[in-house]
């Protein structure tokens, strides 16, 4: 108990604590370029093979996840109350450089042993994770995989994100945005040793390298040099965030991430709610990523914890 009340004592003395305390380093895999050089392929089908796989099922809080706040929400007199979500994580595979995935769902513990797992008895208290039904804990996918995977590439280091890490193989390369470990939240007060702990024993974060100053998105790094993936700097849910394009044969498949959480925030062009670092900025990648799919309208989205529903028809 002492121990626990001498960090939050510690954080106390900062606005908020930092996401972690794990290492980072500059990115080895990716080339910063421009938006003209993603543009330009965006609609060429590419060589990638994606699968999005439902982790678990849970329910928190709609203000977490949906600015109620925003005239929309407002005007559609959206209530506070359990908003139905899902824990993704999502596999990319390519020819050659292997198998990576985005984000990671939860870990074996959490559906067998949770006081075994990386998140204390008070983090899972509050999140309340008796309300989590685990469908496929990484471990068990990457069990029945042919070969370990090659990298994972996160959206951002938010506990529900990175709550699969234990299963992963120690040693194997993890890819973030700039500043995800040091970004500071008040959230992080409560959660830091948890995520810590589920980032325990594996190698350095490694930052994209994003060229500061683009000219429509806040960073893009090709990721495998060939054009074929896509980090893209989403900056707002997190100092980091990060959403991912790929290009595969039937078209590209773009994970935002947490910049939006749901099919109705996606939809009508609200961000998400306190759950989000700052609103604002948030809001302002939400409308880029908005505008590059109503350009490239092929685009298959893949939203941070919901299935994007068919749009309601307008008479």
């Amino acid at each position: 108990m002492w121990k626990l009340s001498s960090v939050l004592l510690a954080c106390s003395l900062f606005t908020a604590c930092a996401a972690s305390t794990h290492s980072t380093a500059l990115s080895a895999l990716g080339v910063a370029r421009s938006s003209k050089d993603l543009l330009a392929v965006i609609d060429q089908p590419g060589l990638l093979e994606v699968e999005s796989v439902v982790s678990a099922d849970w329910s928190v809080p709609r203000s977490g996840v949906i600015n109620l706040g925003h005239p929309k929400a407002k005007a559609a007199r959206l209530e506070d109350g359990d908003e139905p979500i899902q824990i993704y994580f999502h596999v990319v595979r390519h020819p050659t450089h292997g198998t990576f995935i985005i984000d990671t769902g939860v870990e074996r513990a959490l559906r067998d042993d949770p006081e075994r797992s990386a998140m204390s008895g008070l983090v899972r208290s509050a999140m309340h994770l008796e309300k989590l039904i685990v469908h496929m804990p990484l471990g068990d996918w990457l069990a029945n995989q042919p070969a370990p995977i090659d990298g994972v590439l996160m959206t951002h280091l938010h506990l529900d994100h990175v709550s699969g890490m234990p299963d992963v193989p120690k040693g194997t390369p993890i890819y973030a945005g700039p500043g995800e470990t040091s970004s500071r939240q008040f959230l992080y007060m409560f959660t830091q040793g948890s995520i810590d702990r589920a980032l325990e024993g594996q190698a350095p974060v490694q930052e994209w390298p994003f060229r500061a100053g683009e000219d429509r998105f806040a960073g893009v790094v090709d990721v495998f040099g060939d054009g074929s993936l896509w980090a893209i700097w989403v900056p707002g849910h997190t100092p980091g965030s990060v959403a991912y394009l790929a290009r595969t044969a039937t078209g590209p498949v773009l994970f935002v991430g947490d910049t939006s959480h749901t099919s109705w925030g996606w939809q009508h062009d609200v961000e998400p709610g306190s759950f989000t670092g700052d609103q604002e900025l948030n809001a302002a990648s939400l409308g880029v990523l908005r505008k590059l799919v109503e350009e490239h309208p092929r685009i298959d989205v893949r939203l941070g914890h919901q299935h994007l529903a068919a749009p309601v028809p307008t008479r």
